[in-house]
């Protein structure tokens, strides 16, 4: 079951436009938006979330179509964008007053678990916190509600590695329970590669793929050789290859085939989704 699906979704920016892009967020499971700047992912976030209005296609959350059950579908959904939107005067207490009503599942009692866990003092102005608070302040309101999606855009990005270990640890405790579904844009890829099920990879406005992260691991394949091997067929069988004063390294999609091409002849190993990332938007012809 999927708790979004996108069909079709098209948005034109000045020379940028997202092109057709459909995919599905499968409840109970963390799917990864992964994708370099300036893909697309923001954009895609802020229209699931009705902040940008597409052109053309549709989006339905929880089976309900977006717009038209707006309120209904963000009672159920926890949003932390990538900068905070909050009112840099005020403290974290007056700003958990303002929003907590919005919300007919908010817990007060959850929420200052998180302020606890995340040792955020409630009399501390917006402005005074770090990013790094700033964020665990987005993260304890998104928590507080007992949301069924959670959507992050770039959440980790400018963290210091011991909380976005701790973030990936909480995110990986919510998914336990199997109702609960999270959407996390990033183009830091290692986070995903240690808590992802599924990945939806987003280049120039389009769907690179859309599928279980094991998958997409399994088909995908490095190959490193020496040079001597490439030539105009072989080198068709590459999404991208990096070429070295000794030898190359090269991204194909499909590991069979590599497989038989090359047979003893190179090294093949499972890429990680940063090599995949970087071969497609780099594609052929790359040299070090």
């Amino acid at each position: 079951m999927n708790v979004i699906e996108i069909r079709n979704l098209h948005k034109q920016y000045g020379s940028f436009s997202l092109q057709d892009v459909s995919f599905g967020v499968k409840q109970g499971f963390i799917t990864g938006l992964i994708g370099p700047n300036g893909s697309g992912k923001s954009t895609l976030i802020k229209m699931i979330m009705n902040i940008v209005v597409p052109d053309s296609g549709e989006i339905a959350v929880f089976g309900q179509k977006m717009p038209d059950c707006e309120k209904e579908i963000k009672q159920r959904i926890a949003f932390v964008p990538d900068e905070s939107y909050y009112y840099e005067d005020l403290t974290i207490a007056e700003m958990k007053r303002i929003i907590a009503p919005f919300y007919k599942r908010w817990s007060e009692d959850v929420f200052q678990g998180y302020l606890e866990q995340f040792e955020l003092p409630a009399n501390k102005k917006i402005k005074d916190l770090s990013k790094g608070m700033k964020m665990k302040f987005s993260l304890a309101l998104a928590l507080s509600h007992e949301t069924d999606l959670l959507i992050m855009d770039e959440p980790t990005a400018g963290l210091d590695p011991v909380f976005r270990r701790e973030l990936l640890d909480i995110l990986a405790g919510l998914i336990l329970d199997e109702q609960k579904s999270i959407l996390f844009s990033t183009h830091i890829t290692t986070d995903l590669d240690r808590i992802a099920d599924y990945i939806t990879f987003l280049n120039r406005g389009q769907i690179v793929f859309s599928e279980a992260k094991d998958n997409v691991l399994e088909r995908y394949v490095l190959v490193k050789g020496n040079k001597e091997l490439l030539d105009r067929d072989t080198s068709q069988l590459f999404v991208g290859i990096r070429e070295t004063g000794v030898g190359f390294e090269g991204l194909a999609a499909n590991r069979s085939e590599a497989a038989s091409q090359f047979g003893a002849h190179a090294v093949l190993e499972t890429p990680s989704l940063e090599d995949i990332m970087f071969f497609t938007v780099k594609g052929g012809g790359i040299r070090a």
